[in-house]
């Protein structure tokens, strides 16, 4: 069937349920005046992937509605089910969600629909960070975790994250077991269902109508998440500290922070606080949690602009670091003082390595490095954090793309290694391992008291930065994202990866091509020998290419967006640390003649 074929086909069968007059009245409107917007909106299903749902919010089978909301958690329901029916004992799921229009509504029809299956919920009253539902989903010993949020996404989007019982976001087995299951829910291919398995769901759809009524006889297995849990995990990041004596002298040192209308304001301070960091100053104006983000064209700390007031505000009250969370807070773009006393935003493979320096570093200082210490990054993650956990002697492990692997790794470890810190390029990072996710709270508490710490050595974090760069080498990287919307997007990435696979270019900037990492074929090509060896990861679509100066380059299509991201880490040798700008410069000119070459491809 052509798209307008397939969504009217789709719009016919959503109108077959027992849908509220708005969103009929609104499918009809749109079949009848938008044809574009209705193609958009009915062509497909809205892919239940391994990490949830996220989506356009609006109606229509490819929107983040309550419908949608509602089938994906009936297909979670039916999988919780079934796992305990085979392993003993009663389903638990813990639900959190941001401060993204309707995050709330959605939230509460998931709660409702879960209670309808006999499956008891602890739903957080108000919004919370999404690492706060990893750290309770563990704490409460529930089956899984709901966290309805579109992280930095823009404000027409939202989505819902699945964890499982370790806290970190579902992988195999439980990933395909669930998407399975949400598949026949939603009208797809399931072992278990049929293709109009929601016609038989009528609690999905009466659920979804309106989550205030009273509509189920289960009412009572929905809680609320007890204080306790909130309480325990400021204990547990107090606990991290290494440097008290730093913390305590310095504690008046000058920080800013913005939630960006997000969740952090209701963490965040409370972290600083519980650290006795005394002087901290909130951008007022972004502290209101608002799912318009009416301040900021997008509530990514990645860029510049979502940091403006809060830089801002630092230079008004000469601020040592500048702190940013996105709506869930699990990433944290920071600003730090450079040479010039100038506040500079270092992005995310800087804080991670600042992070990571810093946890080896005082850690061995102090013999609070635990036995058999291991650091963890993604593969597209600079390679600058594993040449620093080398230096230290401790092992750096490589996953794929996404801090789930991340998680799953430490679950892997357990028993026999012990995680230090990690994280991955975009700004998400994480300490010690009783939250399973990227923490942007206890990475804010992290930074400000290496703040602190370099304050009290005379130097200051862009210093600690210099001297790794002198120690191991300048690293710069970019990242480049081409979005291509609509229907044909998906083909032409799809196209675009493989002529970098079937040919890929001999040089990058004039630098030959040594080794090609085929990530899908789980195959390391060496460009000179010819010889092939086995990858250590899950099959996933990225390419790597390293060349023959230790510079990288990955190309992967993202997994919750229309986009492929184009990777680029280059590094440069100095002698002396005054070096630093020049070759930072040096290297951003070769990344643009790599980024020129590959787009005219």
């Amino acid at each position: 069937m052509t798209p307008l074929e397939s969504a009217k086909e789709k719009a016919r069968l959503w109108k077959t349920y027992d849908l509220d007059a708005e969103t009929r009245a609104e499918i009809e409107r749109m079949e009848r005046e938008d044809e574009k917007l209705f193609v958009d909106s009915f062509y497909s299903d809205l892919e239940f992937g391994t990490g949830g749902l996220r989506g356009v919010m609006g109606v229509g089978s490819m929107r983040m509605n309550k419908y949608t909301v509602g089938m994906a958690t009936q297909g979670l329901a039916n999988y919780i089910l079934k796992h305990h029916a085979q392993v003993g004992g009663e389903g638990s799921v813990a639900i959190a969600y941001d401060s993204r229009n309707n995050s709330s509504y959605f939230a509460q029809i998931a709660a409702d629909i879960l209670a309808e299956n006999g499956i008891r919920v602890y739903l957080y009253s108000e919004l919370r960070p999404t690492p706060l539902l990893s750290f309770t989903v563990r704490e409460l010993k529930c089956t899984a975790g709901i966290v309805i949020t579109a992280s930095h996404n823009p404000k027409e989007y939202n989505g819902y994250k699945v964890y499982w019982s370790d806290g970190g976001q579902i992988l195999p087995p439980h990933d395909g077991g669930i998407i399975n299951e949400v598949k026949g829910v939603m009208g797809g291919v399931s072992a278990t269902q049929d293709a109009n398995a929601l016609q038989d769901a009528p609690s999905v759809q009466d659920s979804a109508k309106d989550a205030s009524q009273d509509l189920s006889e289960n009412l009572t297995l929905i809680n609320d998440v007890p204080s306790y849990v909130e309480e325990k995990y400021l204990e547990l990041v107090r606990g991290l500290t290494l440097s008290e004596d730093a913390v305590k002298s310095e504690s008046d040192i000058s920080i800013v922070y913005t939630s960006i209308h997000g969740s952090g304001i209701t963490l965040v301070p409370k972290t600083l606080a519980a650290l006795g960091f005394s002087n901290v100053s909130v951008v007022e104006e972004q502290a209101v949690p608002d799912g318009n983000f009416p301040t900021v064209e997008s509530p990514n700390p990645e860029e510049k602009s979502a940091m403006k007031m809060a830089l801002e505000l630092g230079e008004k009250v000469n601020a040592e670091l500048v702190l940013g969370t996105d709506p869930d807070t699990d990433r944290v773009g920071l600003a730090v003082r450079n040479d010039n006393n100038e506040l500079v935003l270092i992005n995310g493979n800087q804080a991670g390595s600042l992070l990571v320096y810093y946890r080896l570093l005082v850690g061995k200082e102090k013999g609070k490095l635990p036995v058999n210490p291991f650091i963890g990054k993604t593969i597209v993650t600079t390679e600058l954090i594993a040449r620093i956990a080398e230096s230290f002697g401790v092992p750096c492990y490589d996953t794929l793309t996404g801090f789930k692997f991340i998680a799953g790794l430490i679950k892997e470890k357990e028993g026999k290694e012990n995680f230090v810190a990690g994280g991955e390029e975009s700004y998400g990072y994480l300490v010690s391992d009783f939250v399973r996710d990227k923490d942007a709270a206890l990475s804010a508490v992290q930074f400000a008291e290496i703040a602190a710490y370099a304050k009290s050595k005379g130097t200051t974090m862009w210093g600690m930065l210099k001297d790794l760069y002198l120690q191991h080498g300048v690293f710069q990287e970019e990242l480049v994202s081409i979005t291509l919307k609509g229907i044909d997007g998906v083909t032409q990435i799809q196209n675009m990866m493989s002529r970098l696979r079937a040919t890929p270019p001999q040089t990058f900037g004039g630098v030959a091509l040594t080794e090609l990492h085929d990530v899908k074929a789980g195959t390391c090509k060496n460009m000179i020998s010819g010889e092939v060896t086995t990858l250590p990861y899950p099959s996933s679509d990225v390419l790597q290419f390293i060349l023959a100066d230790g510079s990288k380059i990955s190309a992967r299509p993202s997994g919750t967006e229309p986009k492929i991201k184009f990777y680029f880490s280059l590094r440069k040798e100095i002698t002396f640390a005054e070096e630093v700008i020049e070759a930072q410069s040096e290297l951003m000119r070769r990344i643009e003649v790599i980024k020129q070459e590959l787009l005219s491809r």
